[in-house]
């Protein structure tokens, strides 16, 4: 069985697929996003998600083969990195792993983990991609100064877009009653005190206004799609800067795919193929994060999957979850 683990900045998902590809297990828990809470949540999450997936499989923790643990925000704090890779030993019993960053587990899921790019817009932003034997990751330089296009990105823009709207600095539009109604505000400078001191600028609440702002959007708000918008036209930039990091030839048509839950938008799908400044051969991903972390951790063990080697039943199954 092989274990795959995509850490993201809502949630950890987990899944066993077996040696003919098929997805036997998943499992879910919280984030292991850690910056916020400290190290110590990563291992006990990791612990639960196993167990669950192990206990949903019907075998023990001993009947993993290998795993990819694809962590957000690995790789980004040096001194974390060896206590980050030392953790799944104290589950696992054993080295028969390796931890990335969970970039990798878009990139395999979407790409089916051959060479080209992918970019993930969800809670964060941050692009990977591999052309024979080159790696390259862009993007993902935190919520504060990064993460252009991301949830927390289109969600901070939505914000600002309304405080505008309510000052009569922009036009008023659908925004204003989808921030109030998703805030629940007695009076417009209320979002201060929910975002700020209610919940404390949390990262995954904030992100996920993103989905008031793609509903504005998608009631006409010009502010709203605009916001959108730019999010396509950053989140491409980063898959046009990578074709030449990677040092793909000028005449060939590089492999790009996308995951995360900005995608789920046609505002920024459509900006972001639009903004595609080469004849890249866009794709729709082919498979969750989750499942291209166990397919990654087949290949590391050299048993190389691919995605058509996931079996229909199973991709309808993995797909079936919300």
């Amino acid at each position: 069985m092989f274990l795959g683990v995509d850490g993201g900045g809502t949630k950890t998902a987990f899944c066993l697929v077996d040696l003919d590809g098929h997805v036997v297990a998943e499992a879910r828990t919280a984030s292991v996003y850690y910056l916020n809470d400290g190290l110590e949540i990563v291992e006990p999450l990791l612990r639960q998600g196993i167990a669950e997936v192990c206990a949903a499989a019907g075998i023990d923790v001993a009947g993993i083969t290998h795993a990819f643990f694809g962590l957000p925000a690995y790789g980004e704090i040096s001194r974390d990195v060896a206590v980050l890779d030392a953790l799944p030993a104290k589950i696992l019993g054993g080295d028969h792993y390796r931890c990335g960053n969970d970039m990798i587990c878009g990139w395999a899921g979407s790409l089916g983990a051959v060479d080209g790019i992918n970019v993930v817009a969800g809670t964060g932003s941050i692009a990977y991609g591999e052309n024979r034997g080159r790696t390259w990751r862009g993007g993902g330089w935190s919520e504060l100064f990064g993460d252009e296009g991301s949830g927390y990105w289109v969600a901070v823009n939505g914000l600002n877009a309304f405080s505008r709207m309510v000052d009569g600095r922009l036009p008023a539009g659908p925004l204003v009653g989808e921030m109030r109604t998703a805030l629940g505000l007695e009076a417009d400078f209320d979002a201060i005190d929910v975002v700020v001191n209610q919940w404390h600028g949390d990262r995954g609440k904030i992100a996920n206004l993103s989905k008031v702002v793609v509903a504005a959007a998608d009631a006409g708000d010009t502010a709203a799609a605009g916001v959108l918008h730019q999010a396509g036209q950053e989140l491409a930039l980063l898959v046009n800067v990578g074709r030449q990091a990677l040092e793909f030839p000028a005449a060939e048509r590089v492999a790009v795919s996308y995951s995360g839950g900005m995608f789920s938008s046609a505002h920024v799908l459509t900006s972001f193929r639009e903004s595609l400044t080469h004849d890249f051969d866009l794709r729709a991903p082919l498979l969750e994060p989750h499942i291209g972390a166990a397919l990654h951790a087949a290949r590391l063990h050299g048993h190389p999957l691919r995605a058509e080697h996931i079996s229909p039943a199973a991709l309808s199954f993995s797909r079936s979850r919300p």
